[in-house]
């Protein structure tokens, strides 16, 4: 499965953005999907998960309250609807899929696919 990351761009502190991650090549049915974020000189980190039967959320601390992932299965699109943002949040975005359904993991090396990533940049 081919994942496309978009939706990233520049934004003053505060403000919001929606990343969109499209699926080609396969449906992202049965895939429990991730978001992941790299900022400049850091390792990859954990953001957002959603499993595909029960569509259950997960969240890293840091985005609790402020960022939403849901997921539209009839348009194979993952999206993170990101709210309240500050400079912290400035990095590229990842998608990310994991062939287990209902998996929930925080780690990047249980995903299977990802996609390019997509830069967000924060101003304050």
């Amino acid at each position: 499965v081919q994942l496309q990351a978009s939706g990233g761009g520049l934004v003053q502190a505060g403000g919001s953005l929606r990343l969109s991650c499209a699926a080609s090549g396969r449906t992202l049915a049965g895939y429990a999907m991730g978001w992941f974020r790299q900022a400049p000189g850091k390792e990859r980190e954990f953001v957002a998960t959603i499993s595909w039967i029960s569509s259950i959320p997960h969240y890293a601390d840091s985005v609790k309250g402020r960022f939403t992932i849901s997921r539209d299965n009839a348009r194979n699109t993952v999206y993170l609807q990101m709210n309240s943002l500050t400079p912290e949040d400035t990095a590229v975005y990842y998608c990310a899929a994991d062939r287990r359904p209902e998996g929930s993991s925080r780690s990047t090396s249980e995903y299977d696919y990802w996609g390019q990533g997509t830069l967000v940049t924060v101003s304050s």
